[in-house]
């Protein structure tokens, strides 16, 4: 069998945890890893014995695919580099810097018939994919992600950083146009904002209430979905999975009965499905679960948030809109 050459290009601390899941996947080889910081490119070379290199462009030629884990402002070169060349693309999330450059990686992906694949992981979380057989009507979405303040994140702003991996999740299951936006946050211990709340309100009727903190005391990624007759609650960060539902007796004279089940998932390591699921479909031609349009609409919504509370008073007073 022939592998499928592969590189990772920016092995900091997300992009060493993609180098180790090339090295272990049977059906990939990892021919090198790239970063500008030489230690660290040797340091994951070392541990997934490979080339260390700190030009990407050297790799150009040599690599059918690869993943690209630098800090967003440089997504747009490197990734349109690669794709120019025929190579195929894993891109963290978010897409790009900008609406324009992330139309134009998603131009450039179909017109070279390359796989685009958007890094937004949680579309791999075990309890999400276990939805998979449900039927999802949401009439009413409420999504928390808090974290303590990492400061290795502070490239970009909480709704790029975090509240993104909700917005694609949301717009995935709600499959409807955005009719209206709401949104208010601040900057807490960073330039950028820290903490946003938004409520986005679909042309069907669904709501969604979306919360992300970077400033907070302890960490939770969870979502809960309202339809009729259930209620979904999904534990992203535990791995856990409830649905309750009506049940056909009651529980009190004129009261459905509330049917629930539980799941869990001890096993959850969402990156190597991810990376799994991209190099099938460079080898296989199976689907991408995330392609570049997945990734400008979650964008451009984030950004429409982001300009909201941007467009209101400076740096350490509330905004809302």
């Amino acid at each position: 069998m022939q592998l499928t050459k592969c590189a990772v290009v920016g092995v900091g601390y997300l992009g060493r945890f993609h180098a180790q899941k090339y090295a272990a996947i049977d059906t990939a080889e990892l021919v090198a890893v790239v970063d500008i910081d030489e230690q660290a490119a040797h340091r994951s070379a070392e541990d997934c014995g490979c080339r260390a290199l700190t030009d990407y462009r050297d790799i150009i030629g040599e690599v059918d695919a690869v993943s690209i884990a630098v800090p967003t402002v440089r997504h747009y070169d490197i990734a349109r580099d690669f794709l120019d060349a025929g190579v195929h693309v894993l891109l963290e999330k978010p897409i790009a810097s900008t609406l324009e450059e992330a139309r134009a990686l998603t131009r450039l992906a179909r017109e070279r018939g390359v796989v685009f694949q958007i890094g937004h992981l949680e579309r791999f979380n075990a309890a999400f994919l276990d939805l998979g057989g449900f039927k999802l009507n949401p009439l009413f979405i409420e999504s928390h992600r808090v974290a303590p303040f990492k400061p290795r994140c502070t490239d970009v702003n909480v709704v790029l950083d975090l509240m993104i991996h909700d917005i694609d999740l949301i717009l995935g299951m709600v499959k409807s146009p955005v009719r209206s936006l709401a949104a208010n946050g601040t900057s807490v211990l960073s330039d950028e904002l820290d903490i946003v709340n938004a409520r986005l309100e679909f042309e069907n009727g669904c709501v969604a209430n979306v919360t992300s903190s970077r400033v907070s005391v302890k960490s939770e990624r969870r979502m809960r979905i309202f339809q009729p007759e259930a209620y979904i609650s999904i534990d992203f960060q535990n791995c856990g999975l409830a649905v309750h539902r009506i049940g056909e007796r009651e529980m009190f004279p004129g009261v459905p009965e509330i049917l629930r089940e539980e799941s869990s998932f001890e096993e959850n390591d969402a990156l190597r499905r991810e990376i799994e699921s991209f190099v099938s479909a460079v080898r296989d031609g199976t689907p991408v679960v995330v392609t570049g349009e997945d990734g400008l609409r979650a964008l451009e919504t984030a950004m429409h948030i982001s300009a909201m509370v941007d467009s209101r008073p400076a740096t350490g007073e509330v905004r809302s809109a």
